[in-house]
């Protein structure tokens, strides 16, 4: 053999040799998609998620990653934009190859990718406070369900407030038009009667508020207490507080509930005409136990700023991502189906003192929490439930969904099972 073959073929074989390495490093690590809104309306709330995830992520890899390999991030941005949540979950499952993916915050964003997570058979966490009406195999809801946040927070209202008259106020999509339909059921079950329930609409982004906040001072001034139910989310909700403070609304007058302002929303905030209003969480930031004062001093140093708040949606990834984590070191594969099996009973510590259980609906038990906001943009827990609620998937109050469970469990497998005829209703979303 001529020297000069023999160089041409050891660099070819080098050559190969580095490409195997290359490809066998690139399998070296477990992707975890990241798939919330950076831009648009929605990044109020979402930017946060974003880097809870990457701040877990990198706490996971101090210990060893999983199953002996290290977790590699993917973040996309949808945007705000709801179709473009569907294109970029594909995106992360069908190119880049993650093992599960985080995201979504609006319900309208999680309806857009669940066909694309049935189709691609992936696993999505969603981490945020939902309507129910929903049990899907490949979804894990680890934020509230109406019966964990909303029914509680009614409940609180009337039973310690003495609220008679309600106006339901929301941005114009399924979480909130839902949630309402769900309420106003269950008040009119508790005896309120029509012309003591208001439901108002308005779209994502809506800034102009002083027609409305007039119509609610209004409708409060007829000698019932009356409060606001807030299913109000992203940046609409500066203005809607704003204004409420130029009205002169006082939260011992009408005092507002909401379901989508925690810290992070807060923090944008000047929150002196706020204080009093209230929110229904399953986590706050000044809950008092060690996990979450280690929680909180972790995320400070990761993101470098010793004034970052914490909030529920974040304590939901932390959460779901430990609950992934377990699942698939008790699988001993990231395999979807192997996973999504190994997830159901896996529990893992909460932020709010004790521990949160995945049950066979896919939903998890929780703590309910009322808090009170406070000047420093903080909350007062105000009143908590005496233990953990199950996640109902199915509300109790709507024909057509309290004969309905979801159990994901061989030989059921079924996430809308009617309990009268005995029969799958289908999908089960």
């Amino acid at each position: 053999m001529k020297l000069t073959s023999r160089m041409a073929g050891l660099t070819l074989a080098g050559l190969m040799a580095s490409t195997m390495i290359g490809g066998a490093m690139a399998e070296e690590t477990i992707k975890i998609g990241i798939l919330h809104s950076l831009s648009g309306t929605m990044a109020i709330s979402e930017t946060t998620l974003k880097d809870t995830m990457l701040f877990l992520i990198e706490e996971q890899n101090k210990k060893g990653g999983v199953l002996g390999k290290k977790l590699e991030p993917v973040v996309v941005d949808p945007a705000s934009d709801w179709p473009l949540f569907a294109e970029k979950a594909r995106e992360l499952i069908s190119v880049n190859k993650v093992s599960a993916v985080f995201g979504c915050w609006t319900s309208v964003s999680r309806k857009s990718v669940l066909p694309v997570f049935e189709e691609l058979n992936s696993i999505l966490f969603y981490p945020v406070q939902y309507e129910g009406e929903e049990s899907q195999r490949n979804v894990f809801y680890t934020g509230a369900a109406p019966n964990q946040q909303a029914i509680p927070a009614v409940d609180y209202l009337m039973n310690e407030e003495g609220v008679e008259r309600w106006v339901l106020a929301g941005t114009d999509y399924v979480y909130p038009r839902t949630t309402n339909k769900i309420l106003e059921a269950y008040l009119k079950s508790k005896g309120v009667k029509d012309e003591d329930i208001m439901i108002n609409y308005t779209p994502f982004g809506h800034s102009d508020w002083q027609t409305i906040v007039s119509d609610i001072k209004a409708f409060g001034s007829a000698g019932k207490k009356t409060a606001v139910v807030s299913t109000i989310n992203g940046d609409a909700n500066v203005p809607f507080y704003k204004e409420l403070g130029n009205a002169g609304i006082k939260a011992e007058d009408i005092p507002v509930v909401a379901f989508s302002v925690g810290e992070e929303e807060l923090a944008g905030l000047d929150t002196a005409p706020l204080v009093g209003h209230l929110a229904a969480w399953n986590y706050f930031q000044s809950v008092d136990n060690p996990v979450n004062a280690e929680f909180i001093k972790s995320w400070r140093a990761f993101i470098g700023d010793e004034k970052r708040v914490t909030n529920d949606p974040m304590e939901a990834h932390f959460i779901g991502f430990n609950m992934w984590v377990k699942a698939v070191e008790k699988a001993g594969t990231t395999d979807p189906d192997a996973v999504i099996d190994s997830l159901i009973g896996v529990s893992v510590p909460n932020l709010s003192g004790g521990y949160s259980a995945m049950m066979p609906n896919h939903h998890i038990t929780k703590p309910v929490l009322i808090g009170e906001i406070q000047a420093d943009g903080q909350f007062e827990t105000v009143w908590q439930t005496p233990g953990l609620v199950v996640g109902d998937e199915w509300s109790d109050y709507l024909e057509g969904s309290k004969d309905l469970i979801a159990d994901w469990r061989a030989p059921l497998s079924c996430g809308n099972f009617n309990v009268k005829t005995g029969k799958c209703g289908g999908s089960g979303s």
